[in-house]
């Protein structure tokens, strides 16, 4: 990415859902600023663990879901760089599922990576974040944060849960130096989004709505997660930030 300013120099970042999308884009963003990170995913032929930071990346390959996950992830990060400054809470999911016909296995999945994943690895993280005099806990939200649609209630019930559990972690974590954000992405086009991009009206209808008339990209979201990590957010905490090319104020 073009601007750099080194606004992350030598801070010790964990980002999940690293692999692609908003996280991939979060995570280049934050290497060129001049972070050194901890990139979490699924295991897969492209992301496997790292035994030492490659351009000042660490590939961690694990479930975030799993009972282990947080003190894996948290011990990985401690061994690769001894410390940790941020935390960027990205990893989630967003199947089909209406009020009417979302089971019971669906909607525990959902939860338990869109809310308790974030949750439990935020508070496996709390006593290194204590440490940190730029400690960061930023949580990937959603426009459905504070809205709804069709069609998918399970996130769009975890993504109001992002945003109260984020507001409370600002109020209980702050008076140890601790931020704690959430963004709000709209239409993004990613490997996440790719089943409703196939749908050419959902695409007309967020061309329609977008002021800036285009969808969304993880270039978008990365710079705007990056100044909630640096000093320039130090008096930002409980804040929900909207990207969304304007989407949401458009009647």
């Amino acid at each position: 990415m073009a601007n750099e300013t080194g606004m992350l120099a030598d801070r010790i970042a964990i980002i999940t859902g690293a692999a692609s999308g908003i996280g991939a884009g979060i995570m280049q963003k934050f290497l060129d600023e001049g972070a050194r990170v901890l990139g979490v995913d699924l295991p897969s032929e492209r992301w496997s663990n790292d035994d030492r930071p490659n351009d000042g990346l660490v590939r961690f390959a694990i479930d975030v879901t799993l009972d282990e996950a947080p003190q894996e992830i948290v011990k990985a990060a401690i061994h690769a760089f001894g410390s940790i400054d941020i935390l960027v809470n990205n990893a989630g999911i967003s199947p089909p599922g209406g009020a009417a016909d979302t089971s019971d296995e669906l909607w525990r999945k959902v939860m338990a990576l869109n809310v308790d994943a974030v949750f439990r690895l935020t508070r496996e993280a709390v006593p290194y974040l204590k440490k940190s005099d730029n400690a960061r806990i930023i949580n990937t939200g959603s426009i459905m944060s504070e809205l709804a649609g069709p069609g998918i209630i399970a996130y769009v019930t975890s993504k109001h849960a992002v945003a109260g559990m984020t507001k409370a972690m600002a109020v209980d974590l702050g008076p140890f130096g601790i931020r704690a954000n959430f963004v709000q992405p709209g239409a993004i086009v990613t490997p996440l989004s790719e089943a409703h991009m196939a749908d050419e009206q959902f695409v007309e209808y967020w061309n329609r709505k977008i002021p800036l008339g285009r969808l969304g990209k993880p270039a978008d979201i990365a710079p705007v997660v990056a100044f909630l990590a640096s000093p320039m957010a130090d008096y930002v905490s409980g804040e929900g930030l909207r990207i969304d090319g304007g989407a949401t104020c458009n009647m």
